[in-house]
């Protein structure tokens, strides 16, 4: 026969121990979903067409273009080229690649 007290020593020992692991799953599974939100974020960002590294948007003469953060290259959208070109005093941009208006 049994002793009632090493039987409820036995279930308090095995809840104890169901609890830690109970805990611990749960530590682990929210460890992994903070792990996937971080890799969706990174999927989420724009990726250089170059070398697939991350653009990162920087401003330049007030418009906001995309550099990369691996090859260093510089991408524009829609209209950015002719909003750089196209400013008042020409700009350093417009200067680059209008060089021969400055002669006129």
């Amino acid at each position: 026969m049994s002793n009632p007290l090493d039987d409820r020593k036995k279930a308090l020992e095995e809840d104890y121990f169901r609890r830690k692991e109970q805990e611990a799953i749960e530590k682990l599974r929210a460890k992994m979903k903070a792990e996937e939100q971080a890799k969706e974020e990174e999927a989420a960002l724009m990726q250089c067409p170059r070398c697939n590294g991350i653009l990162i948007e920087t401003t330049v003469e007030e418009v906001k273009i995309d550099r990369c953060s691996s090859c260093m290259g510089v991408w524009l959208d829609a209209g950015e080229l002719e909003q750089l070109t196209k400013r008042e005093g020409g700009g350093w941009f417009s200067r680059l690649w209008g060089g021969s208006d400055e002669s006129k």
